[in-house]
């Protein structure tokens, strides 16, 4: 079965809604396996780890794609 989305993603963790809206599902925090893909368990979009650029080289960060949520920041340690 084909997934319902492939999204390349920098991060080892991922969030997914489902795209939000009517047709969304409750936010899961994902974790990457360690060939560096996951599959959401409620919508079968595939997160996969972007391909790290060569030594030398500098990548702009793009935005993250639609559905798809940076994980939330540590607290501040007092």
């Amino acid at each position: 079965m084909q997934p319902f989305e492939t999204i390349l993603v920098d991060s080892n963790v991922v969030a997914c809604n489902g795209g939000g809206g009517p047709l969304g599902h409750p936010r899961v925090y994902l974790n990457l396996s360690a060939e560096g893909r996951i599959e959401c368990p409620y919508c079968s979009r595939l997160y996969v780890l972007r391909a790290k650029p060569a030594a030398g080289h500098v990548a702009a960060t793009p935005p993250l794609a639609p559905g798809a949520h940076p994980p939330p920041a540590a607290p501040a340690k007092p």
